[in-house]
């Protein structure tokens, strides 16, 4: 049992996917069991302004408006600084809320002292009962990637025990005001993709650890924004893994990673995109490389 209801703040980011997002408030309308809350939604610039439609699918919801597109950090950056709780919740609009999802994530900081932060057990929307998400592994050292425990399994409970994990899952993660008051905003500098990972890093740095708390559970539409393989993604991917590289690889480790990509990971991409006829895709490809060296590049 919760010894305290401390204020959460739920804090969701819009981007043109309005019918999505009223989806997600009305999810929470009817789904979550945790009452003390705020929810606050951070639109990205979207072509139409969004507020009327949110407003009737949650009458409390506070709407942020950016103005322009700032992004999956600096957007919910936004958010962060207009929300009063004493817990913040990030999360997806492409998510939908399960009962308990909220008070499963906050036990872990009652029994975990050192918890930084915490992401529930993640399902996919379309496929219940399928995993996607039940901790992470670590970024490879050689690749730079890593992978989601549990991804694409049937859940049998084979991941139902409370575990530490290298990194939150950025479409659903916990956090404390106090530990953001000490650690800084969500890295500003990623834009899309991999800022969860470095902020997990910077929070681990100071002493904190990552749960996963298998307990509370929510579905993920997935990649619904930005598209499950769209040019814009493989820019992000490709710059991101490099960016998240450098500031997180100890000097041999960047090396190694360094000779693993320009050895391997470029030449099997390019040659990839090629075959396949997918220009669009190597422009991004190439573009997210030579961001490291000139981030005003551009191709006609």
């Amino acid at each position: 049992m919760l010894k305290e209801s401390p204020l959460i703040s739920i804090i969701a980011l819009n981007w043109n996917t309005t019918a999505i997002t009223c989806d997600f408030l009305h999810s929470i309308r009817e789904r979550n069991t945790y009452k003390n809350i705020e929810v606050i939604v951070a639109d990205n610039g979207s072509t139409e302004d969004p507020t009327a439609a949110f407003q009737a699918a949650y009458p409390d919801v506070k709407i942020v408006l950016n103005g322009e597109n700032l992004g999956f950090a600096a957007g919910n950056n936004r958010g962060i600084t207009a929300a009063r709780g004493q817990y913040l919740f990030i999360v997806n609009n492409d998510t939908e809320f399960t009962p308990g999802l909220l008070e499963g994530l906050l036990e872990i900081y009652e029994k975990y002292p050192d918890a930084g932060m915490v992401s529930p057990k993640f399902h996919y929307f379309f496929q219940k009962g399928t995993i996607e998400y039940a901790g992470y592994e670590h970024v490879n050292t050689l690749t730079g990637r890593n992978a989601m425990i549990g991804c694409k399994e049937l859940d049998q409970g084979q991941y139902d025990e409370i575990k530490e994990t290298h990194y939150v899952h950025g479409g659903a993660m916990m956090v404390p005001r106090k530990v953001i008051e000490e650690v800084g905003l969500m890295p500003e500098l990623f834009f899309l993709y991999y800022e969860e990972f470095d902020w997990s890093e910077q929070i681990k740095k100071k002493g904190y650890k990552i749960y996963y708390q298998p307990k509370s559970l929510i579905y993920h539409k997935e990649s619904m924004t930005t598209g499950k393989a769209s040019p814009l993604k493989t820019f992000y991917l490709t710059r991101n893994r490099i960016l998240f590289m450098r500031r997180n690889a100890p000097g041999l480790a960047f090396l190694v990673f360094a000779s693993y990509f320009a050895f391997f990971t470029i030449p099997k991409n390019t040659f990839g995109f090629l075959v396949k006829g997918q220009k669009e895709h190597l422009r991004s490809f190439w573009k997210g490389i030579l961001w490291q060296f000139n981030r005003t590049i551009t191709f006609n």
